[in-house]
């Protein structure tokens, strides 16, 4: 076993929390994924996209790309392939942006994907206690507190080299 330098022996991945958590949340998203296409014929991706323009119709490809923590190409592609399903258009916007809404099949799919979405969160809400909801939400905040700075630091560092 591999030691800290105060003796102690450092624990394996298993125990890591930011390990257990990643794990979860690619269960989550799996499952997420699987049922949003059996039903809906999505991907996660364009699922969450879906979701953040119908959240705010006002959204540009940057903004989008950012809200959904995609680069640019990636989220291009995304919107390209929802245009062609007719499930999202880009509309004129200030100067050279273009917004992007949803057509009236992508809001037809919506309701569809956010009902489904609310039924999975509601399943998992019923597991926990009010106080378990409540302390694991709190948790949640202060882990999200704490790593975006740390991202911040790390890529600031990476830039440095």
């Amino acid at each position: 076993m591999v030691k800290r330098d105060d003796g102690r022996d450092l624990a394996p991945i298993s125990e890591l929390l930011s390990y257990r958590l990643s794990r979860t949340s690619s269960a989550l998203s799996r499952s997420a994924a699987l049922r949003y296409r059996r039903e809906f014929d999505v991907s996660l991706g364009e699922w969450r996209t879906i979701a953040l323009i119908a959240a705010d119709p006002t959204l540009t490809l940057n903004r989008l790309a950012r809200r959904a923590g995609l680069d640019k190409a990636q989220m291009s592609r995304v919107v390209r392939g929802l245009v062609e399903r007719d499930l999202v258009r880009r509309t004129e916007g200030a100067g050279r942006s273009r917004q992007l809404a949803l057509t009236d099949a992508g809001v037809e799919v919506y309701r569809g994907l956010i009902a489904a979405a609310n039924e999975r969160d509601a399943a998992f809400a019923a597991l926990l206690s009010d106080e378990e909801a409540e302390v694991l939400g709190r948790a949640l905040e202060k882990l999200a507190d704490l790593a975006l700075p740390l991202e911040k630091r790390e890529r600031e560092q990476l830039d440095e080299k």
